[in-house]
């Protein structure tokens, strides 16, 4: 039988004005349901006067059996990427432009998660990748990316070159812009963009996709999740190495980039009357007729 949920986080895009009122109503509206609702301390921050428990960012799985985010895909990637450790649902309230990961809408949010919060959701498990980065003095930087890690050229404009090995095997010496390496989540993203292959969300896969190389025969391939993909700096004036286009490190010749699935994956609630394919349709503007 589906969990049904009691204790319920509310976290909104940070220092959003506009969300305070979606976050304030939503609160209202569960607490009146007989929830226990608790604010990340932040979110709390841009209400006029919170009367409701506030909690930082990572004590929410410990005081929450369910964390709903509020704004756009760009602060459900952030508040998985916080929470990943932990086995806390997330469910997405769209206030932002596309809103791939953040499927309710703000106008209907009170009736949907009514349902939800009483059971009536379909649980979808989608992976996160883990990157390290190995500078030639063996000091290391990492950190957890839900969409994708991108090695990619950054002010000068110049190509890089890098080697790419996949579990240890070398696979081929590219001339590009970069090159993304995408969950299935992060296949609708700047994979897309870069003509990379839609993955289905729940698929246990890693696409690598090509941006601008300098040969018309490279093309994405999709590898296994329990894959590891590593990318060796062969000569770069300027680049980094960006996890979900919000965090990045800078890259010099030599360092080593990994790639591999993280342990935990994210569970994302959806209403029962989700598609994936309607989404698609509905954002990417299939079949309209021009």
């Amino acid at each position: 039988m589906p969990q049904t949920f009691k204790k319920v986080a509310l976290v909104g895009k940070y220092d959003s004005l506009a969300l305070a009122e979606s976050v304030e109503r939503l609160a209202d509206f569960l607490s009146a349901h007989g929830c226990e609702v608790t604010l990340a301390r932040q979110t709390a921050k841009t209400l006029d006067q919170p009367r409701y428990k506030q909690a930082n960012l990572s004590e929410l799985p410990t005081v929450a059996e369910v964390v709903i985010v509020l704004g756009g895909d760009g602060t459900m990637l952030s508040i998985a990427r916080a929470l990943a450790p932990y086995p806390v649902p997330l469910i997405g309230v769209n206030q932002g432009r596309l809103g791939f990961l953040t499927d309710i809408t703000v106008d209907n949010m009170e009736a949907e998660l009514a349902r939800m919060l009483a059971g009536e959701y379909d649980a979808e498990q989608r992976i996160l990748l883990a990157a390290t980065l190995q500078h030639e003095d063996d000091t290391y930087e990492e950190g957890p990316a839900f969409n994708d890690v991108v090695v990619s050229k950054a002010a000068t404009g110049r190509l890089i070159e890098f080697e790419v090995f996949i579990d240890n095997e070398y696979v081929y010496t590219q001339r590009s812009d970069g090159l993304v390496v995408a969950t299935p989540t992060g296949s609708t993203a700047y994979a897309m963009s870069a003509g990379g292959p839609i993955l289905y969300p729940t698929l246990e896969a890693i696409a690598l996709v090509p941006i601008c190389p300098h040969t018309l025969s490279a093309r994405p391939i999709v590898v296994s999740s329990e894959s590891r993909v590593d990318i060796i700096i062969k000569r770069a004036d300027d680049a980094r190495v960006h996890l979900d286009g919000q965090n990045y490190f800078e890259l010099q010749k030599g360092d080593t980039v990994s790639i591999c699935r993280m342990p935990n994956s994210v569970t994302l609630l959806h209403p029962r009357h989700y598609r994936y394919y309607d989404t698609l349709r509905q954002k990417l503007h299939w079949s309209r007729q021009i």
